[in-house]
């Protein structure tokens, strides 16, 4: 729906209880203004209430009785994880594709040289590699893939990866370092990592394009004829380390693994959300429902293990706050095994911040030498003087390669949506695809009120069942009795930018509920908290669509037995309140007499095409929701009795 169009869902219109002509007071919109302006609840206690929910979502660690029943629960995740999670909704031949690896040039180096490689994520999406060879690489030996984290624009080129890949090389192993998203040559605006939650909305869970794009790595080392399938590892700092980790505890071929800074717990996540940052592969729809990363260390065991952090990192994950989760917790799965000395932990001090430099580089060299079997190497070789420019290790991709959102547009294009079915069925799938799960009102608390210019008003938290927060100010004419027809305002502007709807229906002889939903005006966060918390909520399996639609059914319903109406009236202005109105709607369509849309949208599609930035309008990411339901779609269940 265009810009200041109203849209009516005309058969849901049974009544618009108009009150006879009388003379009464008219509400002031200048004085409901300055009252609709007031907070009623500050950003610090919706965080609170969202931590202490997430806190009872945590998945716990379980007790195995031995290795071979721990051996078994590690299968079970990794097989869900992988089939159901990561590669939910990605073609099969695009997943068990094999590796495809075109050389592009040779760099020779001292004692080693570099192969210069571009390969292919997905069909048209490609991406590029170097790998650091032994001059003389006769035999088997070992090889590590060397994953980036949020490197900027150097990618692959920074400092101390080549660095690290170089005396690699030069002690007899193979080193392979890719690219990673958004960076080096993958730097393009349309490659940044949240543009995966617009994978998630077309039907792909964003997290495996980026799995895709590490095993795609360590697929080609495995058929390498000169690796040492034995001898196999992965290493990377921060989003390196994520990939290591996540790589490393789902794909049996890793032997030794060494995530720098790179993962935490649930439990540190939400007492951190400040860690989640930007990473929105690091929180995919539904990777930690049922399990976490501590579940991905505990499936490390038996095999070597190296976790290092940093004692004051000044980005994420301190090693002193993420140490007793990931770390004290997990010895018992290698002691499980007989192999707690392959567990290894090292904490950097020096220099303690976010960094892959000098020691924790020489803590990778001492672990990947003790269990390749070949000969220690205790401190780095200096090569300073090797290290090649961006430029000299440009690779090389396609001018029409695609980029993440370019991908979720491709599929997009391709959903091909049967006729809607019955509408009780269709409201199951709708249920079932945004997690909904009715809750019910334990306490409106009334905060505040005025009774000036015409008009009352009462401000109230909403305290639902699950204990998610909700606020609203309930506004009608002075005059107006109890059992006045009711309607709900929502606004993604806030509550004050609705005054002239609101006085217009207050002057009708009705009474309005200004309301914010959960993530919206007095029931949001700081703008820079918001898709923190609606990535954790989606990454334990929750929704937040879901749980809007949830509370709008319950306020209504609580609003329409307190006026002892037959329904209750819906306004919507801004396409996130529109969704969540047409969500409730379509799934409790006798609860509301009237849904009306101001300045929606008239297709998903403009999310993709405009594009809509993940932070600005989280909620609308829903893994399959345009794939399953457009905006028409979800308006026809919201008519349909």
């Amino acid at each position: 729906m265009k810009s200041a169009r109203v849209f009516t869902c005309s058969t849901l219109i049974l009544a618009v209880w108009l009150m006879p002509v009388q003379a009464r007071a008219q509400s002031d919109p200048e004085y409901l203004t300055s009252i609709l302006a007031q907070t009623i609840q500050s950003p610090v206690v919706t965080a609170y209430q969202l931590r202490q929910y997430m806190m009872q979502h945590v998945p716990p660690l379980p007790n195995p009785a031995d290795a071979q029943q721990w051996t078994a629960e590690a299968k079970r995740i990794r097989r869900h994880l992988l089939d159901d999670v990561v590669f939910h909704g990605w073609p099969r031949e695009w997943v068990n594709a094999a590796p495809k690896f075109e050389e592009a040039g040779v760099i020779q180096g001292k004692g080693y040289r570099i192969r210069k490689f571009r390969y292919e994520i997905v069909p048209g999406f490609q991406s590029t590699a170097l790998l650091y060879e032994p001059e003389s690489d006769t035999g088997r030996i070992p090889a590590i893939l060397n994953v980036n984290g949020h490197v900027g624009p150097l990618g692959k080129a920074i400092e101390y990866k080549q660095k690290r890949c170089i005396n690699y090389a030069r002690h007899g192993i193979l080193a392979l370092s890719l690219e990673w998203m958004a960076f080096g040559e993958l730097n393009r605006p349309e490659n940044d990592h949240a543009f995966g939650a617009h994978l998630d909305l077309v039907g792909m869970n964003g997290v495996g394009l980026f799995y895709l794009a590490m095993r795609r790595g360590l697929d080609f080392l495995y058929e390498h004829p000169n690796v040492d399938r034995g001898r196999l590892g992965v290493t990377g700092l921060s989003g390196g380390g994520w990939q290591t980790i996540t790589l490393s505890s789902l794909d049996e071929r890793v032997v030794a693994a060494v995530p720098v800074a790179g993962f935490a717990g649930m439990i540190t996540s939400i007492e951190h959300p400040e860690y989640i940052g930007d990473d929105f592969e690091q929180n995919a729809t539904d990777f930690r429902d049922g399990q976490d990363y501590t579940h991905l260390a505990a499936m490390r065991a038996p095999h070597p293990t190296l976790l290092i952090y940093n004692a004051e990192d000044d980005c994420c994950f301190r090693g002193p706050l993420v140490k007793p989760y990931i770390f004290d917790d997990i010895k018992r799965f290698f002691k499980l095994y007989g192999k707690e000395d392959a567990f290894w932990w090292h904490e950097n001090s020096d220099p303690g911040t976010h960094n892959y430099q000098l020691d924790n580089r020489q803590q990778s060299y001492r672990f990947f030498t003790r269990y390749f079997n070949l000969p220690p190497l205790e401190r780095e070789v200096p090569v300073d003087a090797e290290i090649n420019s961006y430029d000299e290790l440009v690779v090389g991709l396609p001018k029409d390669n695609l980029t993440i959102l370019a991908l979720a547009k491709r599929r997009a294009h391709s959903l091909d949506r049967k006729p809607l079915g019955d509408s009780v069925s269709e409201r199951r799938k709708l249920e079932t695809l945004v997690r909904y799960e009715p809750v019910t009102m334990k306490h409106a608390w009334a905060v505040a009120n005025t009774m000036n210019k015409g008009a009352a008003t009462r401000s109230f938290q909403f305290q639902l069942s699950n204990d998610l927060p909700a606020t609203g100010i309930l506004v009608a004419a002075i005059t107006a009795p109890d059992t006045a027809p009711v309607t709900i305002v929502l606004n993604d502007a806030g509550k004050k930018e609705s005054v002239n709807v609101i006085s217009d229906r207050v002057n009708r002889g009705e009474q309005v509920l200004a309301l914010d939903l959960l993530f919206h005006g007095d029931a949001s966060l700081e703008k820079a908290r918001l898709p923190e918390y609606t990535q954790l909520l989606a990454t334990i399996g929750n929704r937040p669509l879901g749980i809007q639609a949830a509370q709008l059914v319950a306020i209504a319903h609580w609003l329409r037995d307190r006026a002892g109406a037959r329904q209750v009236r819906l306004e919507s202005a801004g396409p996130r309140n529109q969704i969540a109105a047409l969500t409730a709607a379509a799934i409790e369509p006798a609860l509301f007499s009237d849904v009306q849309i101001r300045d929606g949208m008239e297709s998903f599609a403009k999310l993709l095409d405009a594009p809509v930035a993940y932070e600005a309008a989280p909620e609308l990411f829903c893994l399959d929701l345009y794939k399953e339901f457009d905006v028409d779609r979800l308006t026809a269940l919201a008519k349909a009795r």
